[in-house]
């Protein structure tokens, strides 16, 4: 059966929901840190998924011994 085009998913897909586990642990597997380290991330630069990411990719860079660039 095909998907019903007139059913919109208006879900802002821009944003991590830091109240959706499932959310938060699909960001951390795909950034490579964990669950927590995303919540902090969240706190500490908001839920906008670009800034999120680049975050998780200094704490990671961090984390490795690498640098802390800002």
């Amino acid at each position: 059966m095909a998907d019903d085009k007139t059913k919109r998913d208006f879900r802002d897909r821009n944003r991590v929901a830091v109240d959706e586990d499932y959310e938060v642990e699909h960001f951390a597997r795909e950034n490579g840190i964990t669950p927590e380290q995303v919540r902090e991330l969240i706190k500490a630069t908001g839920n906008d998924r670009d800034a999120l990411t680049a975050a998780a990719k200094q704490l990671k860079t961090v984390l490795q011994g690498g640098p802390l660039t800002g």
